[in-house]
């Protein structure tokens, strides 16, 4: 007599490049994940959303722009980045500066360009190689403080994740995509979602935030009773 196979799902997760949060939930979903190997194999997909679309091409510095948007001092601010870096230390994941000499200052970016680079590898690649470019553009932003609005950039991180360059130069000038990266945007104000991280499974149970790996495996355990019923 032979297990069970796993249960397979899908899971849509809604967020930014500029989200820290958004790094956190990946890094406490993987946790959640690894606990329900053999019993839940769930495919990853990642959805575009815009912390700031209104963002100017230039950036703005990363802490005066949280504390013009959320009316926070310098302390606060301060507060929350230690507790964040601790939340992803644990959740396996790297918020700190990662490169050479001094860092660089820390930016907020438009993140348009990269949501059509993701919409784009997703059907021209497949989630995996979608989760390698998400991945690969959270470490250029948190790590190496790299412009992710500048398309040169956005070209070599696509680049080195196995993409084709010059499919990619045009995947980031093609006006159709970036309609539907704006659709999909449309779709999950639709869907309630304000913030991010944001997971719907299976196309139909949201699991708003970044959770604790025990809320992960709980949720999704729970979404396999309801799809196997």
């Amino acid at each position: 007599m032979t297990d069970a196979a796993p249960q397979r799902m899908t899971i849509d997760i809604y967020s930014d490049v500029m989200c820290p949060w958004c790094l956190i939930g990946y890094g406490q979903l993987t946790k959640a994940l690894d606990q329900l190997d053999g019993e839940i194999e769930a495919q990853l997909r990642w959805r575009p959303f815009e912390l700031n679309p209104d963002m100017p091409k230039q950036g703005e510095e990363q802490e005066a722009h949280l504390q013009r948007k959320y009316r926070r001092s310098a302390e606060e601010g301060a507060a929350v980045r230690g507790q964040m870096k601790s939340i992803a230390d644990s959740a396996g994941v790297s918020l700190s500066y990662e490169g050479s000499g001094e860092a660089p200052p820390a930016m907020m970016w438009n993140t348009r360009a990269a949501h059509k680079l993701l919409t784009w590898a997703l059907e021209e690649a497949g989630p995996k190689v979608q989760t390698d470019l998400k991945l690969a553009l959270f470490k250029a932003h948190f790590n190496e403080r790299q412009n992710v609005s500048d398309d040169a950039v956005l070209l070599d991180i696509a680049a080195s994740v196995g993409l084709h360059r010059e499919a990619a130069k045009a995947a980031l000038a093609d006006e159709d995509l970036e309609a539907r990266v704006i659709a999909e945007e449309r779709q999950a104000w639709d869907l309630n979602i304000s913030g991010v991280p944001a997971m719907i499974v299976n196309g139909k149970f949201m699991i708003p935030g970044a959770q604790a790996p025990d809320t992960y495996v709980n949720a999704l355990r729970r979404v396999a009773e309801k799809s196997a019923a």
